[in-house]
């Protein structure tokens, strides 16, 4: 009895190549929109701690992000971190 093989459909390097930035493009629109969220997010923070007396910034807060983004993602994680917390509170 002979099985019929599945039907394969063949798509060149450039097609492969075009879809996968296309969905990198997709991808790219979703994490920039996550981080204006998160900017938003982080500005409500900042402007409550410090209307109650607190600092603009809390520090061990800060290195508990750190070190999330390292563990998941190795030392350019710490980069990409830090990149995060600068873009979220600005220069300190």
């Amino acid at each position: 009895m002979q099985t019929e093989e599945p039907h394969m459909t063949t798509t060149t390097p450039e097609t492969t190549i075009a879809d996968a930035r296309e969905r990198i493009d997709a991808l790219d629109d979703r994490i920039i929109g996550l981080i204006q969220e998160r900017m938003a997010v982080s500005t409500v923070v900042q402007r409550t701690r410090i209307a109650s007396g607190g600092r603009r910034v809390h520090l061990s807060r800060e290195m508990e992000i750190l070190a999330r983004y390292r563990d998941a993602l190795g030392k350019p994680g710490t980069t990409l971190a830090m990149t995060l917390l600068e873009l979220c509170r600005g220069r300190i």
